[in-house]
């Protein structure tokens, strides 16, 4: 049984601007100089931000399926605490899965769903939050464009490579993980604030990083 970590809290690279649009009621952040991601967001009473101020999460599970992470998400409480917190998108990148929900957009939310793209690029770039399976392309490309990652282990699965990734990048600092029944608890308890970045352009070390702790090769 995987358990979950610390509570981590991960910034986007652009909370420089964000700060400059806070509400000036809100304390202060009581540690010393800047995160290297953005501050949780926390709910504040008022109307809901604009179509103009998306903020979104995106969840993707590769080139394979992984139907528990996507009904998990998609779970009444699970969109609830989403939407507590601030996000008004949520993408879903489905693979070959069988669990194939109905997009739909409101005033206050958009559901996005799609099996494939030539690439994640866009998503991951557009994204405040990242919900991924444990394949450690997924987890690289993300950490890479400093995102702030919930890593979801399938316990399907016969071996504990995943596992033993997602256990060692949150030893270090990168990210969060659980299973999908501990994921509507994480997302209430963690603190993205502190969240270390990965380094960024090398690759090499990640590859090496996987052939010394979960023994796979790039």
């Amino acid at each position: 049984m995987v358990t979950q970590g610390s509570d981590v809290a991960l910034q986007r690279p652009d909370w420089r601007r964000q700060s400059a649009t806070r509400d000036p009621t809100r304390v202060p952040d009581p540690k010393p100089g800047p995160h290297p991601y953005p501050e949780p967001r926390t709910p504040t009473p008022g109307p809901r931000p604009g179509p103009e101020a998306v903020s979104s999460v995106f969840v993707t599970v590769g080139t394979t399926s992984f139907d528990d992470l996507i009904a998990c998400v998609l779970a009444h409480d699970s969109l609830q605490i989403i939407q507590s917190l601030g996000y008004n998108r949520l993408v879903l990148q489905i693979g070959r899965g069988k669990v194939v929900p109905e997009p739909f957009s409101t005033e206050s939310f958009t559901l996005d769903v799609y099996r494939y793209k030539d690439s994640l690029k866009e998503d991951l770039q557009k994204a405040d939050l990242v919900i991924s399976h444990a394949g450690a392309g997924s987890c690289l490309e993300t950490l890479e464009k400093r995102k702030p990652l919930i890593v979801v282990i399938n316990e399907r699965l016969m071996n504990n490579h995943q596992l033993e990734l997602a256990k060692q990048l949150h030893k270090d600092g990168h990210l969060f993980y659980c299973t999908c029944s501990m994921l509507p608890g994480l997302l209430q308890s963690m603190d993205l604030s502190t969240l270390k970045c990965f380094p960024p352009g090398q690759p090499e070390k990640f590859s090496a990083f996987l052939d010394k702790v979960v023994g796979l090769q790039k």
